[in-house]
């Protein structure tokens, strides 16, 4: 029997051709897996057979909506994960359900190898291949374009040579990634970064300059997690679906950045993620409701290492196995409902409520009904300052008092009178 290698398959043209081109040079079968995070486009089933018209031997096809949205966007959205503050990992997200499905291929099918279509320079290639030798650590990765020169004139000469049913002359000027949590876009004339994105650039967005009447929408949260937008129950596919719809004609969530990359260098990104920066508009205003305010200076942080470990392709690590608990662990009272207004590129949060909140309306207030101790103020400040003073009194004692210098002069009654004319 042949070697068997498990091929990650989208159905477009270098993956279509990396079908009979890996098997030319390795002298193995290849099983095709192809995997739906709500990338749109064709069917399972039409990707399916062309898998099999390119040479094929197995094609295996999955519906992840569900589980793309539940397992791994869900947690994202609890960590608030925004790669340098913009970015809410996209690709990085679907590289893991993906790598999942490739693994449980290769075991289904008997195959000791698993290829991907990424390219030596990007942050793909990496996610792709750790996931891989974690979940399977038997288990040899290869990629056609980077391993074995398939370049892209190579794709279409071998195309056309074999008559493999894909098209071979269209060629997009970008390069973009899709799925339900949104879509990136780089290559072509967006890598002069002095260039601003043309129309053509966006599909998830229209655009903010010409919106249309503001939206505004309601979402309800358990325990971090969308249920209900305007009061109608949503799964979390159901919700970023909605707000993908809602938010995008707001033209929200266009992001243009200059981006870290794993593998060292900047890269000028595109993104478009309508209903995934909604979403983290409003989670991040309940949790401010609901989550006590050392655990959210904390969590902080730990969202910040969770963005990073995903991105850089940690997705099965220990460290980050053991921050989705504590992540976890902060959401339990993150309940209730947020009122959210899409307009003009914005979503902007009108509103709040919720029954674990920690505002308290007699605390807060400074009207009647003002049940907060304002006695106890100064002991609390001298207190919490204490350690300060003492520190600063030694400083004076050893080094004398503070340089006050290019701090103006204040007047005094008698400067006043002077100034004035008057007698002293």
């Amino acid at each position: 029997m042949s070697e068997r290698i498990v091929l990650a398959y989208s159905g477009g043209l270098d993956t279509s051709v990396a079908i009979g081109w890996i098997a030319e040079a390795t002298g193995s079968e290849v099983i095709a897996v192809a995997v739906d995070v709500g990338q749109g486009g064709e069917s399972l089933e039409t990707v399916r057979q062309r898998a099999l018209d390119c040479g094929a031997v197995e094609a295996y096809v999955a519906d992840a909506r569900d589980e793309f949205a539940q397992d791994y966007c869900m947690p994202a959205l609890k960590a608030n994960a925004l790669y340098m503050d913009a970015y809410p990992l996209v690709s990085a997200l679907s590289r893991p359900v993906i790598v999942k499905h490739l693994v449980a291929a290769a075991r289904q099918f008997g195959a000791s190898t698993v290829a991907h279509g990424c390219t030596g320079k990007g942050n793909d290639q990496v996610r792709f291949e750790v996931g891989i030798q974690t979940l399977g650590p038997d288990l040899t990765c290869i990629a056609p374009v980077r391993d074995l020169a398939l370049t892209r004139d190579k794709a279409i000469d071998f195309a056309e040579r074999n008559n493999l049913p894909i098209e071979t002359t269209k060629k997009n000027p970008f390069s973009i990634d899709q799925n339900v949590w949104g879509r990136a876009v780089e290559t072509g004339f967006l890598e002069d970064i002095w260039n601003q994105p043309t129309k053509d650039v966006y599909s998830y967005t229209d655009d903010p300059a010409f919106p249309p009447v503001a939206d505004v929408v309601e979402i309800s949260f358990r325990a971090g997690v969308p249920v209900a937008l305007d009061g109608v129950a949503v799964t979390p596919l159901q919700a970023i679906e909605e707000l993908n719809r809602r938010a995008g004609a707001q033209g929200v969530g266009r992001i243009d950045i200059v981006e870290d990359r794993l593998v060292g260098i900047k890269s000028r990104e595109i993104y478009e993620a309508p209903g995934a920066m909604a979403l983290i508009a409003a989670h991040r205003e309940l949790e401010n409701v609901t989550v006590e305010r050392e655990q959210a200076r904390f969590k902080k942080t730990v969202g910040q290492r969770w963005t990073e470990l995903v991105y850089d392709g940690q997705w099965f690590s220990p460290l980050k196995h053991s921050l989705d608990a504590f992540i976890d662990d902060t959401q339990t009272h993150v309940n209730g409902d947020i009122r959210l207004e899409l307009h003009g590129g914005r979503a902007t949060v009108l509103g709040r409520r919720s029954e674990t909140s920690l505002y308290d309306f007699s605390l807060a207030t400074y009207d009647t009904g003002d049940a907060f101790d304002q006695s106890s103020a100064r002991g609390f400040i001298d207190i919490y300052g204490l350690s300060a003073k003492v520190a600063s009194e030694r400083e004076q004692r050893v080094g004398g008092s503070p340089d006050l210098s290019g701090v103006p002069t204040l007047n005094t009654a008698d400067d006043t009178a002077k100034d004035a004319g008057g007698d002293a």
